[in-house]
């Protein structure tokens, strides 16, 4: 018995090579399973009578088992690294429940797969933990591509050049690093993006222009108004959610959200003009709040020089004090969202309430408190001053252009993917019914128009009035024929005369102007460092460092700032406000066609964790937005098509050195795809001949001659395929000639030559070229990356062999 291999003890590693024996790590000894299993038992094998001895030919072809050193004769171990797991393990179901610690991942004693050994090591348990756990605590394996690429990678200042990104796994072990820190600031879905959508959604447009709304479409069309911007709204608030839970979501909002879809052509084109488009939001935010200021300066004759330049100068010092703001960071710009988000519902608390409480002095002003005649009257439309539906639903829609406000800064958040639907959706209810119940209100209290004089009151019979304001005691029939300052019609300011305390809805409506325009001022940074990081365009890169803990983009900052003060020094809103919102809706329409061509392509890598969504629903969103531009403005509208048309040629002429993986891709593929199969089944034609050539030309940046004189009479309509027959004692692996594909292919590119170029490894020149010939020969879809082509026979292929190495 001592002849047989022993069992290593615990803690020795075995070896495999027997003592004694000149046998390779990779040679084997033919013995009986069952000899062995009894050997390292103790028990002596018990064969059967008749049968042939277990070091018969029918064993040695069955079985191998491998012989180990003794305890005497291996040397002893210096011990197990920290790095190695120790488990318990048993040789077989035969061995008796014999059971031994080992080494698992050096040792390949206990590696038996259903009777044979292999040398491969057992999976580390690490990677199998937790694969049960919530979104944000599993442990992630890398691929093997990651693994093999990663000393590829060449290591760059905020993330990696040429559009390269970090893995899942690189994402999940630098947040924990950074968690374990303590330095970053994120935010949850209710901070970062509830609040911040309510806020931009909830602006001037809800105390000072609702009420007019009200007066010109009345109460039944107001609401028209309200839920057709909500159906867009919603649409795309769906979309996005789609898009945001396909994935990890970094920073860059729409920009990253549309890019990574849609690809760099579409997502360059949409980030600059949404970027701008929300750095000039910051100035019709702040201007706003100026002109409200100026007009409290105007009641009690305090103003500084004259009506527009105290507007610049109001407006200059107030976009100063949220540069600060932002500047001081990410922390401390939500703590004053909080601020700002408090005053906003009181003053909307403070309007309700107000609406219940009607006083006897407020009546010639035209407020009479909730009544059915004054609800019903109010319930068409009353057009005046040439306004139509659209018109009014043109000054409308600006309010809701807000729902990117949490998805923007799409870097800070905690958790994207649950933060942006959750929040995003539910800010669009909140605020549309918000929204609807003030239109209800205002029409069902107020009057369209009042004189504001108490002497106004009935005198005679009801005969010669028929307004709801006769019923009540009033007569304001002298407002017909204009010059009333009161009433939903004249008076913007009339939520304040229905409010309980005037002055909160003045800090409502400062509130409002400052919480949009300071999120319009973190949001455009964000978006514009992001796409400066992806160098879609030259000499933008500088805007990309970032400093502090949660990398803050400063010189974009200031680049906010500048753009944002130039169009407060205009101090003109009237011309640049269909702009601006035709730019969030050309945003909106391609989010929406995003989902809608991501599901249409039904690229393996479209699985959004958020199912509440349809591709011919987004459709039908995208074609929404494109109406409501044209709606809104129709020259602004194709003013923004222009813009987003030339930026998108521009970027597709570049070419940026990215790859993303976008819908774009995926469909190519499947058009790709059928028209191969479909020419398979189509006979070629003297009529559709075009050059098909082999070209022997080795590496193709080594023969260039050899390449333009075969370009010259294929003139990028024919099919050249640069072929390269490597040879050699050593072959290269896969990974090798891929990367090699990859770097001629663009070089052909570069060069705008229109070939493929295809490596083979062969014994030969001829036995490559045969290779090459049969590669061509016998397959019409080989590789769509390569060949999308077909040759019908190999006389064909043989005579266009136009070079040789």
């Amino acid at each position: 018995m001592s002849d047989q291999p022993s069992s290593p003890p615990a803690g020795h590693k075995p070896t495999l090579r027997a003592p004694g024996s000149s046998q390779s790590r990779f040679q084997v000894d033919p013995v009986a399973e069952a000899a062995a299993a009894a050997a390292a038992a103790g028990v002596a094998p018990k064969t059967p009578p008749g049968s042939r001895s277990s070091t018969g030919e029918e064993s040695k072809s069955r079985f191998r088992v491998v012989n180990f050193l003794s305890p005497s004769d291996a040397a002893p171990d210096a011990g197990l690294n920290g790095d190695t797991v120790r488990s318990e393990a048993s040789l077989h179901s035969s061995t008796g429940g014999l059971s031994h610690f080992s080494d698992t991942h050096s040792s390949t004693y206990y590696l038996r797969t259903f009777g044979h050994n292999t040398i491969d090591a057992v999976p580390n348990i690490d990677f199998y933990r937790q694969t049960a756990a919530p979104l944000g605590e599993k442990l992630v394996r890398p691929s093997l591509s990651e693994l093999h690429d990663e000393l590829d990678k060449e290591p760059f200042e905020e993330g990696f050049p040429n559009g390269e990104e970090l893995t899942a796994a690189e994402i999940i072990t630098a947040k924990e690093l950074s968690d374990s820190k303590g330095g970053t600031v994120k935010f949850g879905w209710v901070k970062g993006v509830l609040i911040r959508c309510m806020l931009n959604i909830w602006g001037v447009m809800l105390f000072i222009r609702m009420s007019w709304i009200v007066g010109q479409a009345g109460i039944a069309l107001s609401c028209a108004i309200v839920l057709m911007a909500i159906v867009v709204t919603s649409i795309t608030g769906l979309s996005t959610s789609a898009i945001a839970t396909n994935g990890f979501v970094r920073g860059g909002g729409a920009y990253y959200l549309i890019s990574r879809s849609l690809g760099p052509e579409f997502g360059g084109s949409i980030g600059l003009i949404f970027a701008f488009a929300n750095a000039v939001a910051v100035a019709m935010y702040v201007v706003g709040f100026a002109e409200t200021v100026v007009e409290l300066l105007d009641s009690i004759d305090a103003l500084m020089t004259d009506e527009i330049n105290d507007i610049r100068i109001v407006g200059t010092l107030t976009a100063v004090l949220l540069l600060g703001i932002s500047v001081a960071g990410m922390e401390w710009e939500a703590k004053a969202q909080i601020v700002l988000m408090v005053i906003l519902v009181a003053a909307i608390c403070n309007y309700f309430i107000g609406s219940f409480i009607p006083l006897k002095s407020k009546e010639p002003q035209g407020f009479f408190g909730y009544n059915a005649a004054i609800m019903m009257e109010n319930m068409g439309p009353d057009f005046r001053d040439d306004e139509t539906f659209f018109s009014v639903f043109a000054i409308f829609f600006p309010a809701a252009t807000g729902i990117l406000a949490g998805a923007n800064i799409s870097g800070d958040l905690a958790d994207p993917q649950l933060a942006i639907p959750k929040g995003t959706l539910l800010a669009i209810l909140i605020t549309g019914v918000v929204y609807i119940a003030v239109a209800i209100s205002n029409g069902s209290c107020i009057v369209r128009d009042a004189t504001g004089d108490d002497n106004d009151t009935m005198v005679g019979s009801l005969e010669n009035c028929t307004d709801a304001a006769c019923t009540l005691g009033y007569d304001f029939s002298i407002c017909k024929e204009g010059g009333c300052k009161y009433g939903l019609q004249n008076d913007f300011q009339v939520m304040s005369l229905v409010s309980g305390f005037g002055p909160l809805i003045t800090a409502g409506i400062f509130s409002a102007t400052l919480s949009s325009a300071l999120a319009s001022l973190v949001s455009a940074p964000k978006v514009f460092q992001a796409l400066c990081k992806d160098r879609i365009y030259p000499g933008m890169h500088v805007f990309a460092k970032g400093y502090g803990k949660n990398k803050e983009p400063l010189r974009a900052y200031v680049l906010t700032f500048i753009i944002g003060l130039a169009f407060i020094l205009i101090a003109q809103l009237n011309v640049i406000a269909p702009i601006i919102s035709n730019f969030f809706l050309a945003s909106y329409a391609l989010i929406n066609f995003s989902v809608f061509h991501a599901s249409l392509a039904n690229s393996p890598g479209w699985r959004p964790s958020f199912k509440y969504y349809n591709k011919w629903v987004s459709l039908a969103g995208a074609v929404l937005c494109c109406v409501v531009m044209f709606v809104i403005n129709w020259w602004a509208a194709l003013l923004t098509n222009g813009i987003v048309l030339a930026l998108y040629i521009y970027v597709s002429y570049k070419k940026p050195d990215v790859n993303w993986g976008s819908s774009t891709q995926a469909l190519m593929y499947n058009k790709a795809l059928t028209h191969s199969l479909h020419l398979t089944g189509v006979e070629d034609h003297i009529k559709n001949f075009r050059p098909q050539c082999l070209v022997m030309s080795g590496y193709p940046n080594s023969r260039p001659a050899l390449l333009y004189l075969v370009h010259a009479f294929t003139k990028n309509v024919g099919l050249m395929v640069c072929g390269h027959v490597r040879t050699g004692f050593r072959r290269p692996n896969s990974k090798d000639m891929m990367n090699e594909q990859v770097r001629y292919q663009r070089w052909l590119l570069k060069t705008r030559i229109k070939a493929f170029y295809t490596p083979v490894f062969a014994d030969d020149l001829r036995q490559g070229a045969q290779y090459l010939l049969q590669v061509r020969t016998k397959s019409p879809c080989n590789d769509l990356n390569q060949n999308a082509f077909k040759s019908k026979n190999r006389h064909r292929c043989e005579t266009d062999l136009c070079g040789c190495e």
